[in-house]
């Protein structure tokens, strides 16, 4: 089976990587040359952990490649996917489809015998109809089928949610298109991972689905742990107790500083505005986004206290920009609002990220960007955990200290116990559990 994968960003170069990994023939293509020739130098622009080896690995044995030439790849693949990205659009924070169908337009032009066109991208309900309908503007439905295939990669653990996945979901339109996916995905069978065929519609509004829920599980956590601060509870222990009910489970439970990263921002945006535009409105959805966007700058106000209400012309040490760790992706990532906060208080920020720096410099200025975690430490009057990169989890408490001018450390993802801070004699403020010293308290 032959495949041509439309869009060379995050999703399509690892489902191009991944399905040449099956034993696919994969043609990735992408209208940037630069990231093309990149490509085929074995460079990726994007960090997830095994990408490298597994594009270089597929080249090597003929079955991935790369090129701008998108009529090409289309007439010879069995399977064109559109990959392409779908960013809110201003103003209403509708996805941006131009570029779904600027390829949809593309592809039926090279049209000469059937083809599955499969939507990977995420998309409101009713792109694919409006897909086919672009093709069959040219094209007899005959010589082709539009189906939704979305993808549920979470960054950072992508190859491994793809090759052993919860589920697969695809929305076919016809029993021939039907017959085309399952055999794309009968190496999952090995696997026992289930393939969910659906209608098209159903499949579109599972993808966007899926994200609201999830970040609703966040938000609901990280209201409960205020709740628990206020309280006197451990946030903790209240997640494992509901996580352990089976209608509920344990995932996304863990109370932080906020959601951010490519999809759920976005995501939850869409969903509104096409609830909106059928007169259902997502309220739930509406109040998720409110409550989250608070949520990130409520942290920075957080380690203003925890700094005893003032950090001007103090130094705050951040641990990790990335909204999550194993990714560099810095959209929507709360350290971008927590370091606004403490910047408009007169701080003076430092930052350290294993992979996110880089990208983090075309988004935050004015700030100090660290060698090593030793270097961000060195003389700052408080520490901040922003993301749990595995690095930051085990890091020698009376060390810490050493370096910090002020024993404080904000963790805002409750990476370490209170009684270990307290026995080392630092101020701890962490999320949803009690703080140990009087500027925390």
């Amino acid at each position: 089976m032959k495949i041509a994968m439309v869009g060379s960003g995050y999703v399509g170069l690892v489902s191009g990587a991944c399905f040449a990994d099956f034993g696919y023939r994969v043609v990735c293509v992408d209208a940037d040359a630069a990231k093309i020739r990149s490509l085929e130098r074995g460079q990726t622009s994007i960090y997830e952990p095994g990408l490298d080896q597994l594009v270089a690995s597929n080249v090597a044995a003929g079955r991935l490649s790369f090129t701008t030439n998108l009529g090409e790849a289309a007439s010879n693949a069995d399977i064109v996917f559109i990959a392409v990205g779908t960013p809110s659009r201003r103003g209403d924070g509708h996805a941006d489809l131009r570029h779904v169908f600027s390829v949809a337009a593309e592809v039926a032009a090279q049209i000469s015998d059937y083809k599955v066109i499969a939507v990977k991208s995420t998309v409101p309900v009713g792109t694919g109809d409006k897909v086919e309908e672009i093709v069959r503007h040219s094209k007899p439905p005959s010589l082709f089928s539009v189906v939704s295939n979305p993808e549920f990669l979470r960054e950072g653990a992508a190859i491994e949610d793809f090759k052993r996945p919860d589920r697969v979901v695809v929305g076919v339109p016809d029993d021939r298109s039907r017959a085309v996916m399952e055999a794309l995905y009968r190496p999952l069978s090995l696997n026992r991972a289930p393939v969910l065929f659906t209608d098209r519609r159903s499949s579109e509004i599972i993808k966007y689905a899926t994200n609201a829920f999830l970040a609703t599980k966040i938000t609901f956590i990280n209201e409960v742990a205020d709740l628990c601060e206020r309280a006197g509870a451990d946030v903790q222990q209240v997640a494992r107790g509901i996580g352990l009910d089976g209608r509920i489970g344990p995932k996304f439970l863990n109370s932080g500083p906020g959601y951010g990263g490519s999809c759920f921002p976005k995501d939850i945006s869409a969903l509104i505005k096409t609830g909106n535009d059928f007169e259902t409105p997502m309220r739930i959805a509406e109040t998720v986004s409110l409550v989250n966007e608070e949520r990130k700058r409520a942290m920075g106000r957080k380690v203003i206290k925890a700094c005893g209400g003032s950090v001007k012309n103090r130094t705050i040490a951040l641990l990790g920009l990335a909204f999550k760790p194993n990714t560099d992706d810095m959209r929507e990532a709360p350290s971008i609002a927590i370091i606004q906060v403490l910047k408009d208080a007169g701080a003076n920020v430092r930052a350290y990220d294993p992979k996110a720096m880089e990208n983090a410099q075309n988004l935050i200025d004015d700030i100090k960007y660290a060698s090593s975690v030793e270097a961000c430490l060195d003389g700052a009057d408080a520490m901040v955990l922003v993301t749990e990169w595995d690095m930051f989890r085990a890091l020698d408490i009376g060390e810490i200290k050493r370096r910090l001018k002020q024993p404080i450390v904000v963790d805002l993802r409750n990476v370490y116990r209170p009684d270990e801070m307290e026995a080392a004699g630092m101020t701890y403020v962490s999320i949803g559990r009690e703080s140990i010293g009087a500027n925390g308290a």
